[in-house]
């Protein structure tokens, strides 16, 4: 509560310092119109970038799809041992799906060093120390959640192929499949920045390590129940694995909250 009101007294002693005269005369200060501009120009190159990543994607699109089929079972082999396609641009759509999917993977680190670099100016330094370290850890967490993601994609598509392949022909379609695939990986991707978002609230005092030791018990059971909604299908493999990993975030959690507030 005391370092919510020192920080609370140090915007409010910003804004009583505030002199419009003085910004004027500030070389750095920018009107709107620059502030549009250079939003402008930061959203331009990354989209740059994701298209030059979409083009590293396309050219390696084959190697791509066989990586994503790996996890298809036996089963869903019925014609040609590969996903089919239901329409004469199913084909070409899927693979620039994927390939816009792959730029922005690649681009990544360049999206997120474009929005720093258009609100950089805007934070305190206390803000902008912990900034940089975010952004590579959210994309170190990013990255271990699409990989643990694709190791237990195997076991909800082999459940779901198979669940009713005694009464039905289960013919996989590559839209459906991959669909599949990018919304599951994501899901893992997106669990795994709870530590960053956990962490954030703590800077800006919403919560504090000891509210999360404190309510560590409830936490864990509430992750494990999040946890079966998040993986679909009905394997008993998926829920486990995310459990233990969303469990295991919110432990480093409460330790990067001591290391930075410390």
């Amino acid at each position: 509560m005391a370092t919510g009101n020192i920080n609370q007294q140090s915007r409010m002693s910003s804004i009583d310092d505030y002199d419009p005269e003085e910004e004027e005369d500030d070389p750095s200060a920018m009107s709107l119109v620059d502030h549009l501009e250079e939003l402008r120009w930061r959203i331009f190159k990354s989209l740059i970038a994701i298209a030059v990543g979409a083009i590293i994607g396309f050219i390696f699109r084959e190697q791509i799809v066989h990586f994503l089929e790996y996890p298809l079972p036996a089963a869903a082999d019925v014609i040609g041992k590969k996903p089919i396609v239901t329409g004469i641009t199913e084909g070409f759509t899927v693979f620039l799906m994927l390939a816009i999917a792959v730029g922005f993977i690649i681009a990544l680190p360049v999206v997120l060093y474009q929005t720093w670099a258009f609100i950089a100016p805007g934070l305190l330094e206390k803000e902008k120390k912990y900034a940089v370290p975010f952004i590579f850890v959210g994309i170190a967490l990013f990255a271990a959640g699409v990989t643990l993601g694709y190791i237990v994609l195997r076991y909800p598509v082999e459940w779901l192929v198979t669940f009713a392949s005694d009464s039905f022909t289960e013919l996989v379609t590559a839209g459906s499949y991959f669909t599949f695939v990018a919304f599951f990986m994501l899901a893992f991707g997106i669990v795994f920045e709870l530590p960053l978002v956990l962490t954030f609230l703590a800077q800006v005092d919403l919560i504090s390590s000891r509210t999360l030791i404190r309510r560590r018990a409830a936490s864990h059971i509430g992750l494990w129940i999040a946890s079966t909604f998040l993986t679909p299908g009905a394997d008993i493999y998926s829920p486990i694995f995310l459990g233990v990993a969303m469990s295991s975030l919110y432990e480093l959690s409460i330790i990067f909250i001591k290391i930075t507030k410390k």
